[in-house]
């Protein structure tokens, strides 16, 4: 995850296409830009960060023991207006700790049962801007569960 640095210079839009702001994920080999195809944006990076944020559970990853969101224990809870609180307030505070350049334009989370057993699925749509760069105005999907 990134983190801004105080001490660091005012935010540059990228226009240079030969620097590299990233990995993007999924990992895919790239035979342009050395072995793993990069991000060429800091927007792109950006999103990349919120998706692994969202699917990364808390104590997953090695060293960062509150890194991520424990989004999967509201699967199969009931879908209603306070569970959808519940899980926007997590976002928000997670956010705010990990991802605090990001601003949250918009937050919609719905829920879908398929009527299948082990079926649910939790879909988070977030608009978001970078704090420092009024331009960048983008969005992400990701769907918790099956």
């Amino acid at each position: 995850m990134a983190i801004i640095s105080k001490s660091q210079k005012p935010f540059v839009v990228d226009k240079d296409t030969k620097i590299l702001v990233g990995i993007d994920l999924p990992f895919t080999k790239s035979n342009t830009y050395g072995y793993f195809s990069p991000t060429l944006t800091t927007v792109e990076a950006v999103k990349n960060n919120i998706k692994s944020l969202l699917n990364t559970d808390v104590g997953e990853r090695y060293l960062q023991p509150t890194l991520g969101l424990n989004l999967k224990k509201y699967l199969f809870e009931p879908a209603t207006e306070d569970t959808n609180l519940l899980i926007e307030d997590e976002i928000v505070g997670s956010f705010r700790k990990w991802l605090p350049f990001v601003e949250i334009k918009d937050l919609k989370i719905t829920s879908e049962e398929t009527g299948a057993i082990g079926k649910n699925k939790i879909n988070i749509k977030i608009l978001f801007g970078i704090q420092r760069n009024n331009q960048s105005l983008d969005s992400v999907e990701v769907t918790i569960g099956e």
